[in-house]
């Protein structure tokens, strides 16, 4: 294990950089917030198209470029720090729960679309209780002939209205299981939610008789879907070093730029003290960030422990950088025209999802047996 990127990866991170610069702009966010899809398609085809970034972490079998977690890790870094609208995430969680289920079948069907960018999938797990483990799952499926019928809501789909693939959880008489529906079939219905971080859609997704198709084994989704979470879980804390990189860095330059009673404000020792503790916890979080991208992509045993504390420290460490970069920045850092109030948002919306700190230091503590 390595902390230290090689080459061919910073030329990545470098590369991705460059695009979402001219991409992903700040004026670009504002105005894909607005809309209903939440994405520029034209952005969406150069990305799949011209990068292959959907293709990045899916094997090469499958038309994937077969890259491991730590690339996919480095570039969901940049995409947190550029706050990216786009449906990359979710096809990130969709890909790697067909794949943790082991069904080449569904992973032949499925994953090229994905990867070409053509198919924008969605994961479907949790529902409106708010639990994000398979404790929460409350929708049903019922054996069809040779297809199944699912009934259910999910919440708080990552691109669920803009999605053509859902992978759905659901229970069976012989426990949880995954399946794939067709999100432009009957009995599926998709309402997207108003969030407090306009950059990332989610949707309400109705299932009422929906036709779907089992992934894995009946009753197999409870080992699936573990191994998915703790894979989300990772690739989120790699997104929040980015942002919350970004934001140490806006303070730190505004502090060096604001002058007042004819001194930088950097040069005030409350200042220097916000963007040290600042310093000492994004680069903490990236340690614990960079170290679970190397589990993820060994998939070793560690891998549930340590996704659970990079969750939780990589949440605090952004939230708190993002609440006191507005503060650095006084008056102007809460006006809707200044971004520090998006990354604001985005810290806090993605320190609950998944699971908040709190639940991911109990799930650590039960994990190594404390």
């Amino acid at each position: 294990m390595n902390f230290a990127f090689t080459e061919e990866q910073e030329q990545l991170r470098q590369f991705v950089r460059s695009f979402l610069e001219e991409k992903s702009s700040e004026d670009a966010v504002r105005e894909m917030m607005e809309t209903e899809n939440g994405y520029d398609a034209d952005v969406w085809s150069q990305m799949a198209e011209q990068m292959g970034l959907p293709a990045l972490a899916i094997p090469e079998a499958y038309g994937g470029q077969g890259y491991s977690f730590v690339e996919l890790g480095v570039v969901l870094e940049e995409m947190g720090r550029a706050l990216l609208c786009a449906p990359f995430f979710s096809g990130v969680l969709a890909s790697q729960a067909i794949l943790a289920t082991g069904d080449e079948a569904a992973a032949a069907a499925h994953l090229p679309g994905i990867a070409s960018g053509e198919t924008i999938a969605a994961l479907a797990t949790t529902e409106p209780n708010g639990k994000w483990d398979t404790s929460g799952t409350e929708t049903t499926a019922t054996a069809a002939g040779d297809s199944w019928s699912l009934s259910g809501t999910k919440s708080f789909v990552i691109d669920g209205h803009t999605a053509g693939l859902l992978v759905v959880s659901a229970k069976t008489d012989a426990g949880i299981s995954l399946f794939a529906v067709d999100a432009s079939g009957d009995g599926v219905s998709a309402e997207a939610l108003s969030t407090m971080d306009q950059t990332r859609k989610q949707a309400k997704v109705t299932l009422d008789g929906a036709a779907g198709t089992l992934i894995g084994t009946d009753g197999g989704g409870e080992a699936a879907l573990s191994t998915t979470m703790d894979l989300a879980a990772v690739a989120l804390a790699a997104e929040q070093v980015g942002g919350a990189q970004f934001v140490l860095e806006m303070a730190v330059q505004y502090a060096k730029d604001r002058v007042q009673f004819g001194r930088p404000i950097g040069s005030f020792q409350a200042i220097k003290h916000k963007c040290a503790d600042m310093l000492l916890e994004v680069e903490s979080a990236k340690s614990a960030a960079y170290y679970a991208l190397w589990c993820a992509a060994e998939m070793n045993d560690e891998l549930p422990s340590v996704a659970s504390l990079a969750k939780a420290y990589c949440s605090d460490a952004y939230f708190h950088a993002a609440a006191e970069n507005i503060q650095i920045h006084g008056g102007i850092g809460f006006t809707w025209e200044h971004p520090a109030h998006l990354y604001f948002k985005r810290a806090k919306s993605s320190e609950l999802m998944f699971g908040d700190p709190a639940y991911h230091r109990e799930q650590l503590a039960q994990r190594i047996g404390l």
